[in-house]
């Protein structure tokens, strides 16, 4: 059985608070001492995953209290850090904001869930003794976390740093590990956060520059010995839903992905749940392949078609075949960017974009969020996927608004008990054997997913 390797929990006060940069760096430092380091992001995201992805060199894993539960967390970790020497989590949000008043599936409560250190990231902008104050009160505000250093981002200059750090110290006793100056990394942002990697032409440039700035004014070594200092701990047994309780047998179904710059919001465990239960998977793309792949069902995942509308609309003849494909039967299950590419069309900034057609009804951006959280949704409709009854939990988070046809018969395979959905309280839009929906699923919270979408592909 293996055991928990030494680790970390990055954490910050608030969003955009410089963790993800810090973490990048750290990750890259720690390579560049020799290390393999499995990177983890707490929460459902996709883009920084993409980031830690490129420091690591290996898959970054989402681990999400809300989505999975703490065993399914606690066997995720285990499972994916096996024989590897180190693992950096990066935390979202503030260090203690969760679903409620007690701070539920919060940063710091899978930092305890782990028994991971957590190394706070203080942004110093224009404030020096008032930065001690917010340590202490994160020192204080939950004594079973291991708050265990902090890491000054940014400082402005050098007697802030000392003024600062001498506050700190003197107020709770905890190290100040590292103050790092305002720095202008190549890390451009858009609506959802980060530009992705895919799309970044300097990628290695950046992370370089990110892991110079950690080893020059971060103490490496002292965080590696914090890190070292974690007690060690086992789960039983690798997470449920990622491998079936017996090996597939013979032959499985091929499941296309299509997976490219516009569609590239994928976890990794939801594809190798896939192969595990006995898919063969396919990758096409449509922005460039002319048509998609002779497949048994078809697997659309989230990314940005708004930004690629142009391209998507430009590839007809992809277009065209999936809606064909769509018609005569195909499984095909969408989860957001896909269920938009899925509509009559997408309306970016006025301008209307032919999509697939499969769905009648268009999508328009919009300036805000129009679902964005956590969501519960049952099952109650027939469809190829899941089975009545059946509940899960999600997460949303998109710009577009759907706008149905006029006189437009839609069906849904989904109650949306928390959330949006497509319609107030209605997701997972069905037609022929497609399912489109806004709620991205982790395999690991939902075990049944990968089962039947291999089922589906199989004609079960």
């Amino acid at each position: 059985m293996s055991s928990a390797p030494p680790r970390v929990v990055v954490a910050g006060l608030r969003g955009g608070s410089g963790k993800t940069t810090l973490t990048l760096g750290l990750i890259r430092a720690l390579a560049d001492r020799g290390l393999s380091v499995a990177p983890f992001k707490k929460g459902p995201d996709y883009i920084d995953p993409f980031w830690l992805t490129e420091a690591a060199g290996r898959p970054c894993r989402n681990l999400d209290p809300f989505l999975m539960g703490r065993e399914q967390v606690e066997r995720s970790f285990i499972h994916h850090t096996a024989e590897l020497p180190v693992a950096v989590i990066e935390g979202n949000r503030g260090l203690f904001d969760g679903l409620d008043s007690q701070g539920s599936s919060s940063t710091a409560e899978l930092a305890k869930m782990l028994r991971a250190p957590v190394l706070l990231v203080l942004d110093c902008t224009m404030t020096s003794r008032t930065m001690a104050a917010l340590a202490l009160g994160c020192q204080r505000f939950d004594p079973e976390l291991d708050l265990a250093g902090v890491i000054l981002n940014p400082v402005g200059n050098a007697r802030q740093e000392s003024l600062v750090r001498r506050c700190i110290e003197e107020a709770t006793g905890l190290p100040v590990l590292g103050a790092v100056p305002r720095l202008s990394l190549d890390l451009p942002e858009r609506h959802m956060g980060l530009v992705p990697p895919q799309e970044h032409a300097r990628v290695a440039q950046a992370l370089q520059q990110a892991a110079r700035s950690v080893a020059a004014h971060v103490e490496v070594e002292r965080v590696l010995a914090l890190m070292r200092a974690a007690p060690a701990w086992a789960a039983a047994g690798p997470p449920a839903g990622l491998f079936p309780e017996t090996p597939p047998q013979g032959p499985g179904p091929v499941i296309g992905v299509v997976r490219d710059a516009a569609f590239g919001f994928y976890y990794p465990e939801n594809l190798e749940a896939l192969a595990n239960h006995g898919a063969r998977l396919v990758f096409c793309s449509a922005l460039s392949d002319p048509e998609p792949p002779a497949v048994d069902a078809l697997y659309i995942g989230g990314g940005f078609p708004e930004t690629h509308a142009a391209a998507l609309a430009a590839n007809a003849s992809f277009r065209a075949g999936l809606r064909r494909a769509a018609e005569a039967g195909l499984p095909i299950y969408a989860e957001c960017g896909g269920l938009m590419y899925l509509g009559r069309h997408l309306i970016v900034e006025g301008v209307s974009y032919p999509m697939a057609g499969v769905f009648p009804l268009d999508f328009a951006m919009q300036p805000r969020p129009q679902g964005h959280g956590y969501s519960i949704c049952r099952v109650s409709a027939d469809n190829p996927f899941w089975p009545r009854g059946y509940e899960f939990k999600a997460h949303e988070f998109h710009y577009s608004k759907p706008q149905p046809l006029a006189g437009a018969h839609l069906s849904f395979a989904y109650q949306v008990l928390r959330g949006q959905g497509v319609l107030p309280g209605q997701g997972g839009l069905l037609k022929h054997r497609v399912l489109g929906t806004y709620h991205h699923v982790h395999s690991l919270g939902s075990p049944g997913w990968a089962p039947g979408l291999v089922a589906a592909a199989k004609g079960q």
